[in-house]
């Protein structure tokens, strides 16, 4: 599904990614490619869950030229802050380029989670995870997303209790504290209120 698309080069393997701690103190820079090889190295990331007035989630399906997950669908947009940018700049960032569009978010909650693809590398993130709303169009960028849906919350839990291989870790775990610990804030995303 594409309204519009871009392909400009956003991402790169040698980008330096900002190395945290448990309690997420930078504790140095190493590229991306060294933060994904084998266990992976603890690294910031950030995470955005975006409905529109409908009440459905913004998926995208991770491109085939990704390193971790390539084809498989994810939450709407997820990436990694730059060195000396803030968690609110990344963010507003990373929708611009994957997207093509703003929206505020508001940071619900952050974890540690290590995940292994294959024998190909691992994710090993410290996830800030955020929530927001959307209504206009969607431009997408080809290299990082193959393609994309909007989806009613019902269907993507049918789908994600059918075929959860289909979906990436981090979003399954996300999505289930989403709904367990912070329905005050997501049940009216979904009621599109």
């Amino acid at each position: 599904m594409s309204e519009a698309a871009n392909n400009e080069q956003v991402s790169f393997d040698d980008e330096p990614l900002i190395l945290v701690n448990e309690q997420d103190e930078p504790v140095g820079l190493a590229d991306k490619w060294s933060c994904h090889q084998g266990e992976g190295t603890l690294h910031r990331a950030f995470s955005i869950f975006i409905f529109n007035a409908a009440g459905e989630l913004l998926l995208q399906q991770r491109s085939a030229q990704k390193l971790l997950w390539p084809g498989i669908w994810s939450n709407s947009c997820c990436s990694h802050p730059r060195k000396g940018e803030t968690l609110e700049v990344a963010t507003a960032r990373r929708l611009r380029e994957e997207l093509g569009f703003e929206a505020p978010v508001t940071h619900l909650f952050s974890f540690t989670y290590h995940a292994r693809w294959k024998d190909v590398g691992s994710e090993r993130e410290l996830c800030h995870v955020y929530v927001g709303r959307y209504a206009g169009d969607v431009q997408v960028n080809e290299n990082e997303i193959a393609d994309w849906r909007w989806i009613a919350v019902p269907a993507l839990e049918r789908e994600i209790a059918d075929a959860p291989e289909r979906f990436s870790p981090w979003m399954k775990m996300e999505w289930e504290r989403l709904r367990s610990e912070h329905a005050a804030v997501l049940d009216p995303l979904i009621r599109g209120e």
